[in-house]
């Protein structure tokens, strides 16, 4: 066995990211690494490579105990890694890049010639024949990861890591990494394949492992595993199970408020059509990586749509920002709160007002007192619990900083409001309580977009579900077609067709 991974613990406060994890990798072999957010692939990736230190459990690397305590380090004993975003300078040529930090030298001074020439040979090993004088940038993002590719196996030789390496790429691009990737393994390296799009996984790799909470679930041969029983391992529910109770409401054939036609963007999200009703709530499932946030913020103007057109009753909606959508009714509950939704150091009161705030205009202030009361209504309505409005947000718990979010939304009192995983990392009590809120909402008039990779409390709350694949809109379910069986099925289907009534 090349690589041998045992037991691996990895600890953060208040969590335990990996929990005695075990995995093994063989020479000439793609070995694919699947979860879901929160699943540890990132953690076991960053322990193997030494970007963080485990706290228990042994790597073996050709039999011998390995320990590393930095990337390069990891480079050293042939461990070598290329992400999504690849990590190689634009603003050099193709030949410094792949001979950054190790340039052939002549009298003490960098060879440029004999390190364009080692530059062509190493990348006519891979069927390219670039102008290695050119600058890396202005070469297709497919040509850059083949680069870094080839940079990586020049710098370790015997593990390569690809953490979604595809994600930005094209059906013609993918082909061609693959290619890279396939006579990688044929010369006889390791190499773990981290994506989401399961067509690639199935088309690609000999053996799949699933992690999910920190822990691993499975290791199978590619081609024994159905995508049904892969889909049950990394979501962790039985088809058979229909645990939640769900609330359906008939929404009867009520008259869409906002229609969206072919709206799209190449290499984001394929175009889709939508429909929303008033008082509807649209459940958007599908794994991690399938497009489900992207329409969410075509949607709301964060990426601008290059297809398509929305409408509401009165005529066409012009959405090409956050702030054309606000204007529209629209609100956004973005899924890391953290870092997107709260502003830590601010009060409770400050957060609350701050939307409402930003489309007023920054020389209309909202006075002292409304935004007292307007903090104080909330942290009543929502039963946000805290000390007091003047505490800082940060302080909080992650249920009562979500509750804050939405308290800053409905403030703006938006007509169409989009919940981007509202419930994750939220306590039992939060996440029922924020499950009531979503169904008092609807009442109310108000129409929801929600985005969960909970499958149970999309049962729950959604009117219709709308299943993404691969960046693709691929079935939409209704009524009593709403139940994990079928949302799986589709999820897990290899085209349209076998996947319900398409969007």
């Amino acid at each position: 066995m090349l690589l041998t991974i045992r037991s691996l613990d990895k600890r953060f406060p208040g969590t335990r990211a990996l929990d005695g994890v075990d995995f093994d990798l063989r020479a000439g072999e793609v070995h694919a690494l699947l979860g879901e957010n929160g699943a540890g692939k990132s953690t076991l990736i960053k322990c193997l490579t030494g970007a963080y230190r485990r706290d228990g459990g042994e790597i073996r690397l050709e039999g011998a105990a390995i320990d590393p305590r930095s990337t390069v380090e990891a480079q050293d004993l042939g461990i070598g890694t290329v992400y999504q975003e690849v990590n190689l300078l634009p603003n050099l040529t193709v030949a410094q890049n792949l001979m950054f930090g190790r340039e052939p030298r002549r009298f003490g001074l960098i060879d440029a010639r004999a390190m364009r020439w080692q530059a062509r040979a190493m990348l006519a090993d891979y069927g390219l024949d670039l102008d290695v004088e050119r600058d890396l940038g202005s070469y297709p993002v497919a040509i850059r990861q083949i680069v870094a590719i080839a940079r990586a196996v020049a710098l370790s030789g015997k593990v390569l890591i690809l953490d979604e390496p595809t994600a930005s790429l094209d059906a013609r691009e993918v082909g061609m990494v693959f290619d890279v990737v396939r006579g990688l393994r044929d010369r006889g390296l390791g190499i773990v394949f981290v994506s989401h799009f399961l067509d690639q996984v199935f088309q690609l790799t000999d053996r799949i492992t699933v992690l999910r909470n920190g822990r691993k679930v499975v290791t199978e041969e590619t081609r024994g595993l159905d995508r049904m029983r892969l889909i049950r391992h990394m979501l962790g529910r039985e088809l058979e199970a229909e645990t939640a109770d769900r609330a359906a409401r008939d929404r009867g054939s009520r008259p869409a408020m906002l229609e969206f036609r072919g709206m799209g963007r190449p290499g984001l999200i394929e175009p889709f059509d939508l429909e929303i009703a008033q008082g509807e709530v649209a459940g958007l499932a599908g794994l991690l990586g399938s497009g489900r946030t992207e329409s969410a913020e075509l949607l709301f103007g964060l990426r601008g749509a290059r297809t398509g057109e929305a409408r509401d009753q009165s005529g066409p909606l012009q959405l090409r920002s956050p702030r054309a959508a606000i204007a529209a009714g629209f609100g956004f509950a973005p899924e890391d709160r953290k870092t997107d939704g709260i502003v830590a150091d601010l009060s409770v009161r400050e957060n609350i007002a701050l939307g409402l705030q930003a489309r007023r205009g920054w020389a209309r202030p909202i006075a002292r007192a409304e935004r007292n009361r307007l903090a104080d209504d909330y942290i009543r309505r929502l039963d946000i619990r805290t000390s007091g409005r003047e505490k800082p947000v940060g302080e909080l718990s992650g249920g009562n900083q979500q509750k804050v979010v939405l308290a800053r939304w409905l403030a703006m009192n938006p007509r169409f409001l989009i919940l981007d995983e509202p419930t994750r990392g939220i306590d039992v009590g939060a996440h029922a309580e924020i499950l009531r809120l979503i169904r008092e909402l609807t009442e109310q008039g108000m129409s929801l977009m929600v985005i969960s990779s909970e499958i149970d409390e999309l049962i729950a709350v959604s009117d219709r579900v709308i299943v993404l694949r691969d960046r693709r809109h691929v079935a939409q379910l209704a009524g009593e077609e709403i139940t994990g069986d079928r949302i799986m099925r589709a999820i897990a289907a290899t085209d349209a067709a076998d996947s319900g009534e398409a969007a």
